[in-house]
């Protein structure tokens, strides 16, 4: 999801008195494989026009008044076409922390859709960007530890490209931490690049949260990865997001 700044609280009255939104959108799907296993680990739901236009130009068009109606429709539609499409594993749907006011009032309508849908929550990953500035880092720790609470897997995407940092990993862990993709590019080039990333698996380890390498587009950097002890990844090595279908993964992906 493209990066926003959102100052404005929400408040329940808000929320309450949400317009419909007076743009429509739907979702494409990216796999997130598991190399260890050679399995499909889940997709990623990223926002895209009706005629399958990049998210920038949906998401250009919210604001202030409608982010709440806007991260609502986002879970919905996501959760709706995850049980079209018959997903079996993990859908991960971005959400937006200065859009919920309180966690458990904001879950209703996720609770609902799945299931409206028979979409298991089990399966559902939240995933927020931390590149997204957030206006207390304790109010995302409450929804993230909400969300866990009620058998949601969380996940932090953008790691190392953003405004808190390993500040956040003090305040609450997310099941996964999606390390960002400038640190993935070209890695089996920059030993810098390596040892950083070696220390943030390590980290990640200690602390029980899985790494995954996002954005990887070379088989060189898979395989440079996996040596570092990644086995989640996603990028246009292994499948481009397809718009409202799920796009197949070659097998022969997984070797090295």
């Amino acid at each position: 999801m493209q990066k926003r700044d959102i100052p404005q609280s929400l408040t329940c009255q808000q929320c309450r008195n949400s317009e419909p939104l007076d743009f429509d959108f739907s979702m494409a799907f990216q796999p997130i494989v598991d190399t260890q296993n050679e399995r499909i680990f889940g997709y990623e739901a990223l926002v895209r026009g009706l005629q399958g236009q990049p998210a920038r130009d949906v998401i250009s068009q919210v604001t202030d008044e409608n982010v709440y109606r806007f991260d609502q429709d986002c879970r919905v539609i996501a959760i709706r076409l995850a049980a079209q499409l018959d997903i079996r594993s993990y859908v991960s749907i971005n959400f937006l922390p200065n859009a919920v006011y309180r966690p458990e009032q904001c879950i209703r309508t996720t609770l609902e859709a799945a299931e409206v849908h028979g979409f298991p929550i089990e399966r559902i990953l939240f995933e927020v960007t931390e590149v997204e500035r957030v206006e207390s880092n304790e109010h995302l720790s409450n929804i993230v530890k909400y969300y866990q609470t009620k058998g949601f897997k969380t996940a932090l995407d953008d790691f190392g490209a953003g405004y808190a940092g390993l500040n956040l990993l003090a305040s609450f862990q997310p099941n996964i931490i999606k390390l960002d993709m400038e640190l993935i590019r070209d890695i089996h080039l920059n030993p810098i690049k390596r040892t950083i990333v070696s220390k943030m698996v390590e980290l990640n380890d200690e602390l029980g949260i899985t790494t995954l390498a996002e954005g990887v587009e070379s088989r060189e950097e898979m395989i440079a990865l996996r040596t570092l002890g990644i086995h989640l990844f996603q990028g246009y090595y292994f499948a481009k997001p397809e718009f409202e279908s799920l796009p197949l993964v070659d097998s022969a992906v997984y070797s090295i």
